[in-house]
């Protein structure tokens, strides 16, 4: 009896059960089973656990996942159907295991085998997904961090330029061509520098083929300080060209890129310094 428990607990049985033995272990456990009646009991009662533990584990995939799957399977493993079988070699008290039972656990076996299978991959897609997400949140997050950042550093600029007391704000008015116009100039002569409050400017909107240009009138005479659109940049400050003195600034509007000279018929707006 106690060689018989020691044979028992050995798990020689389940891995009989599981077809995970070679086969002088086989016919070891059948010609066991044969003589003892314990030894059958407990093959028996092994297959009834594991069909039961198939049975309760097992996991409805959805329609549309399962078909794909088993589609799959099948073209793979359609032409596996020709599997070894056992020599004809004929040996006495051979007890031959009842094939129903067998087909039934592999049957549950594999079911759920593909069962959490399909719960893998169905899990590893939603995870998948989710990452997906998470990351265009954080790249959305980075963008939008970084304009922030863009937004303060140009709004710190600004303040530098008007705590600064070497810049004068010139405030420049409608002429008889545009009267409800208005611009601010921000010239500094020490540093050489002048600057557009774009967000004070009202000026008609530029069409693609003109632009607006200043001038700085010096000794009478109009100095070009560059070109730039009504529609860009509507806030914050635009820097132009470099002067060292002014007595006047104005703006004319005139064919995209500048003009040598200002069209004084086009000018809408002028400031004295």
């Amino acid at each position: 009896m106690e060689d018989l428990k020691a044979y028992i607990e050995s798990g020689i049985l389940e891995l009989y059960v599981l077809g995970d033995v070679t086969s002088a272990e086989k016919l070891q456990v059948e010609e066991m089973a044969s003589k003892h009646p314990a030894i059958k009991a407990e093959l028996d009662e092994i297959e009834r656990s594991i069909e039961l533990y198939a049975e309760e584990n097992a996991i409805e995939p959805s329609e549309q996942l399962r078909n794909r799957i088993l589609g799959s399977l099948l073209t793979n493993f359609g032409d596996d159907n020709n599997f070894p079988t056992q020599t004809h070699v004929e040996r006495e008290n051979v007890v031959v295991m009842q094939p129903g039972k067998e087909t039934n656990f592999y049957k549950y076996a594999f079911a759920a085998c593909l069962a959490l299978l399909i719960a893998s991959a169905v899990a590893l897609y939603n995870l998948y997904n989710r990452l997906n997400d998470t990351n265009t949140q954080l790249n959305a997050m980075q963008v939008q961090n970084q304009h922030f950042s863009t937004t303060v550093s140009a709004k710190d600029n600004e303040l530098n330029l008007l705590r600064d007391t070497s810049y004068k704000l010139i405030h420049l008015k409608g002429t008889a061509k545009s009267p409800e116009s208005i611009m601010t100039v921000a010239f500094s002569p020490s540093k050489q520098k002048v600057v557009i409050d774009m967000g004070s400017l009202k000026l008609p909107a530029n069409d693609k083929t003109h632009q607006y240009q200043l001038w700085a009138l010096v000794g009478g005479k109009p100095v070009d300080l560059g070109v730039f659109d009504s529609t860009v940049d509507s806030s914050g400050f635009k820097n132009m060209k470099a002067i060292a003195s002014a007595d006047a600034f104005a703006v004319t509007l005139e064919p995209r890129g500048g003009s040598a000279s200002p069209t004084l018929s086009e000018m809408m707006v002028l400031g004295k310094y």
